[in-house]
This record gives C-alpha cells, sequence and structure tokens, in this order.
C-alpha cells in the first residue's frame, strides 16, 4: 500500500514536471515572436526578444535636426523600445514564475538542504550612461573582486599527481 502511494506521489511529480516543461517550452517559442517599438522625436526603434535593435525608421523630415539630436533619438528609442520589451517578457513569464513561488523549495523537501536561492548574487542592472558619463567612470573605478584562493597554473601541474587517465602509464 505505501509503495503504491509512493509510486503515485512519484508519477504525479514526474507528470507535474512534464507539463511545466511544456508550459515553458510554449512561452519560450512565444517570446521569440515578440518585438517592440518605440519612438524618440523623429526615429523609431523596434527591438526583438533579446533587445536587440531589428529596425529603424526616421521621419521624412529627418534631415530637418542635427546628427546630435538624431543620435540622442535613436538612443532614446532604442531604451524605450527595450524596457518595453522586458515588461512584456515579465508578463508573458509572470505565469510560470507564480507557479514557481508556490512550489516547496529543495531545503524545505530536504532537511539539511541550504536555501541556494537565498545566496545567488543579485544581478545589478546595466547603467544606461553614455561610455564617457561620470556614472561609467565612477564604476570603472571601483576595484575589481580578488580571489584569495587562486593557484599559479605552474605551481598547481607540478604538485599535481600524474596517475590519471591522461599518463603515460595507461
Amino acid at each position: 500500500m505505501a509503495r503504491e502511494r509512493g509510486e503515485a506521489e512519484a508519477a504525479s511529480i514526474l507528470e507535474g514536471f512534464s507539463r511545466q516543461m511544456r508550459e515553458i517550452a510554449e512561452a519560450s517559442r512565444k517570446r521569440t515572436q515578440l518585438t517592440a517599438s518605440a519612438t524618440s522625436g523623429r526615429v523609431t526603434v523596434t527591438v526583438n526578444a533579446d533587445c536587440i535593435v531589428i529596425a529603424t525608421k526616421f521621419a521624412a523630415d529627418i534631415d530637418e535636426i542635427g546628427y546630435d539630436e538624431i543620435a540622442k533619438s535613436v538612443t532614446i528609442a532604442a531604451q524605450r523600445a527595450s524596457a518595453d520589451m522586458r515588461r512584456q517578457t515579465e508578463e508573458l513569464l509572470r505565469p510560470l514564475s507564480d507557479r514557481r513561488a508556490k512550489m516547496p523549495r529543495l531545503s524545505e523537501l530536504f532537511e539539511g538542504m541550504p536555501d541556494l536561492e537565498s545566496q545567488a548574487p543579485v544581478i545589478e542592472p546595466a547603467s544606461l550612461a553614455p561610455p564617457l558619463a561620470k556614472e561609467r567612470l565612477a564604476q570603472k573605478a571601483e576595484p575589481a573582486p580578488e580571489f584569495t584562493d587562486a593557484v599559479d597554473y605552474e605551481d598547481w601541474h607540478s604538485t599535481r599527481d600524474n596517475s590519471g587517465p591522461t599518463s603515460s602509464g595507461w
């Protein structure tokens, strides 16, 4: 009786996993079809689901403004289109995220298992500042992370046991 219940639970978990994989595949397929467009001044920019510019259109009177204004309009339109794409993607994936949030974490299922999600690093959003802007230059001035446990390759190689499957004794 207990074995049958365990097998039924395992089958239910596998079916749920299969259903979730089908939903992820469908959302991924739908995502590839998304586009977002935005206009700034006399410029319209369209991006794909990866926020890569796929079309740029200028108004018929674009020659009435200077290159600096055109460049600024292209940048602003591309940023707005990318922001809209992020919103569309979040909206598309929200049902999957909501279902995932309701699922138990591994740390809840297995005693002693650490909560790995809480240990994940926070990915900071990239700066929208131009290349030589003060904001971007200040970020470059921050020191790079240092690794104190790194080992020089030559030192590591010289102390390594050479009896593995790549040694000449095989």
